[in-house]
């Protein structure tokens, strides 16, 4: 058969016309995770590997055979309920977040669409499962109980501060946990024997005030609350406190890594890796309410002892005996 240079020209042009809808028909066909983080990208960076591992590990490598459309609050919680109707019109396949505001806002804007969390509260107490072993829902996820390691905390920083006579604790009054983590703290510092006094600070100008008033009262050592409004601001935190000689101890690792004192948490990237094998496993075709919610098992307690030494401060031997991660 002939094929006319005129007709070669059309063919052509028609093939490579289809290209762009076939690509593009290929990409929408690759299922959709939608990520409502809570922060910032980079605040979250240790979520989200985490969370890449996880599918890596039931075979979802994102841009290859799954898609991530991600939404940031930027810390801001009233944002949760309209990102979430975002993703929901979206119709991914799945919602990952880290917030329990989060999923009371996905749960609002969709009862079918499936949830997959990491929260430092118990799901059950807060009404968002039944049971941890049956969730039933749309919903579940891991518990890591972070809300719950005042005590832990204080402990450490106590036997690291032994002499110390009284301690701060700074907390975001406009996070939506704050009157329950205050009373939490408050019963921890009880608990051990600490006389503790509760600061509050919603802007960097209130940090800064905070750290001040500090100085003021003599504080031996300073307790920081989770709140990813501290997360992202951990550098001025672990500055603030070198300035003012004042031993600390934080909630997640990025603290130490940033200078922080010390920090005790659950492993989040561990958490957010059971978590990506979740969705992975639901993208696959199971149920969340036949997935029951897991508690984290690994926790890691760092010491900076860099500032240790900048710090002035000897570490007891006992505290530095228990430390995971040692950062000299």
């Amino acid at each position: 058969m002939t094929v006319h240079r005129r007709d070669f020209i059309t063919i052509l042009g028609g093939a490579a016309a289809a290209w762009p809808l076939a690509a593009r028909a290929q990409q929408q066909a690759l299922p959709v995770i939608g990520y409502l983080g809570l922060s910032t990208p980079e605040a979250q960076a240790s979520t989200t590997a985490g969370l890449r591992k996880g599918l890596g590990e039931v075979g979802y490598v994102e841009s290859r055979n799954a898609a991530i459309e991600f939404l940031w609050a930027e810390s801001q919680f009233e944002r949760f309920p309209a990102l979430a109707v975002d993703l929901v019109r979206r119709g991914v396949n799945v919602i990952f977040t880290s917030s329990r505001s989060a999923v009371r806002a996905i749960m609002a804007a969709s009862a079918t669409t499936p949830v997959v969390f990491i929260m430092g509260e118990d799901p059950v107490a807060e009404g968002l499962v039944p049971s941890l072993n049956r969730p039933g829902g749309n919903v579940t996820g891991i518990s890591d109980f972070s809300n719950r390691l005042a005590g832990k905390r204080l402990g450490l920083l106590r036997d690291t501060v032994p002499k110390g006579t009284l301690f701060a604790a700074l907390v975001r009054s406009s996070h939506p946990n704050a009157a329950s983590d205050i009373k939490d703290v408050q019963a921890a510092a009880h608990a051990v024997g600490l006389d503790l006094r509760v600061l509050t600070a919603d802007n960097e100008h209130e940090i800064d005030m905070a750290f001040a008033t500090m100085s003021q009262l003599r504080v031996g050592a300073l307790f920081v609350n989770i709140d990813p409004f501290f997360t992202e601001r951990r550098e001025q935190l672990a500055a603030l406190a070198a300035r003012y000689t004042l031993p600390a101890i934080y909630p997640l690792r990025e603290f130490a890594i940033a200078g922080g004192l010390m920090s005790y948490s659950a492993d989040r990237a561990e958490t957010a890796r059971q978590a990506g094998i979740y969705v992975g496993r639901i993208l696959r075709g199971e149920k969340a309410a036949s997935l029951p919610v897991l508690q984290s098992a690994k926790f890691e307690f760092l010491i900076n002892l860099k500032t240790a030494k900048a710090l002035g401060l000897e570490m007891p031997s006992g505290v530095l005996a228990i430390a995971d991660e040692v950062i000299e």
